[in-house]
């Protein structure tokens, strides 16, 4: 890769540590926010699919029109977007404001995440796809080691408001360098090419047997991996036993491994084949889930640290990987409307999957979450359905 695509990745993966831990930091905030609002797990758990769910439609609509501009401007605006929303997170006072804020960032982090996506699909070549999508989903380790930690001692110390200012002071300085260092984007607005209705974007994805078995695996997964995660937090500290101080600690050491791990799988990904390094990453990753909702009273910080370790090893390489893969199934043109809608399915999924594993999970007089490992065969079955869909899907020149 050219000095200019690593400079468009590193500015896409500092809006993207934002975004991220924006959503993240919601997670291991689970106790303290049931305190400071006295709601119960299932009422954080809609608290939690909220953003995932409005985000979800928010990116569907968006498909229709975003391919029309300058990718730097729709990923400028909806960045701001997410910032407002941010902001009114941190000023909450109540549940209900609360909730009506994480809508208005899941709304435009929705379209931030697709025009990510996009941008990278453009300027990086399939064959290194992999590799580029891995320096952008640093972001996601660069989150859980220091912006999780970060936030946690921040809403501990002084009080739950100010992780979410701290993602808006980060994002404005975040956005700046984007306005100075990202070039336009307008390479995927072919002039000669006649631009279809914006329905359309739907048609061709319908007409598409490997469009549709791309945005399936996307739900999928995504769908697997989320069901689990809105009552980690409150199952660890409630049944497990773990101290509210040392959740933190999960997202530090599991996001250091993965700083590591990431170009790693790429680059190897794109050597070995996307798919088979999705394969073995899917399969494995049914091991720590297994041992994550099975964990009982007393078990060592060692041994939580570990198999959320690999819960977060596992899952980074197959979220690399599967990214890869489904970029690959559209040419420059559709990308930004079939991305968008892509994004949207992974967050309709992964907040339809926060909002039936919180209905499973139900607490019991004694205080302990019930249920929990039910969450954890839903997800296993979900993971292998995705490995076997995995196998069907090809890149736009490879298409059966």
């Amino acid at each position: 890769m050219s000095k200019d695509q690593k400079l468009i990745l590193y500015l896409l993966a500092c809006v993207q540590f934002t975004n991220i831990m924006d959503f993240m930091i919601m997670m291991p905030m689970g106790p303290i926010l049931m305190k400071a609002f006295d709601i119960t797990a299932r009422e954080y758990s809609f608290l939690v699919s909220a953003y995932s769910l409005s985000a979800g439609i928010c990116g569907f609509i968006s498909a229709f029109f975003v391919d029309k501009f300058d990718r730097k401007n729709v990923l400028i605006v909806a960045y701001i977007g997410l910032l407002l929303g941010t902001f009114a997170c941190s000023i909450a006072p109540t549940y209900t404001m609360l909730m009506l804020a994480r809508i208005v960032a899941g709304v435009f982090g929705g379209v931030l995440g697709s025009q990510v996506i996009a941008i990278v699909g453009d300027t990086i070549s399939y064959e290194h796809r992999a590799e580029g999508m891995s320096i952008v989903m640093a972001a996601f380790s660069t989150a859980s080691v220091l912006g999780v930690p970060l936030g946690m001692y921040l809403a501990s110390t002084i009080s739950w408001h100010i992780p979410f200012m701290f993602v808006v002071v980060v994002g404005f300085v975040n956005l700046l360098l984007i306005y100075r260092y990202l070039p336009s984007l307008r390479g995927h607005i072919n002039q000669s090419f006649i631009k279809p209705s914006p329905f359309a974007v739907l048609t061709n994805i319908w007409k598409d047997p490997n469009q549709l078995r791309a945005l399936g695996l996307s739900v999928i997964i995504m769908f697997g991996h989320f069901c689990t995660i809105p009552s980690l937090s409150p199952y660890l500290t409630l049944n497990v036993g773990m101290s509210v101080d040392n959740v933190s600690l999960i997202y530090f050491v599991g996001g250091a491994i993965t700083i590591f791990s990431a170009r790693i799988v790429g680059k190897i990904a794109d050597q070995k084949g996307k798919y088979f390094i999705f394969a073995i990453c899917g399969t494995l990753f049914l091991i720590p889930v297994f041992l994550m909702t099975h964990l009982q009273s007393g078990s060592s910080l060692s041994l939580i640290l570990f198999v959320t370790s690999l819960f977060f090893l596992f899952a980074n390489g197959r979220t690399i990987t599967m990214q890869a893969i489904v970029s690959g199934v559209v040419n420059n043109e559709q990308r930004g409307g079939f991305t968008s809608i892509n994004s949207s399915m992974i967050q309709l999924g992964s907040g339809a999957a926060s909002f039936i594993g919180g209905l499973i999970v139900e607490k019991a007089p004694d205080g302990t979450l019930l249920h929990y490992e039910w969450v954890g065969y839903m997800s296993i079955f979900f993971m292998i359905a995705g490995v076997v869909l995995g196998k069907f899907i090809r890149p736009a020149e490879f298409k059966f």
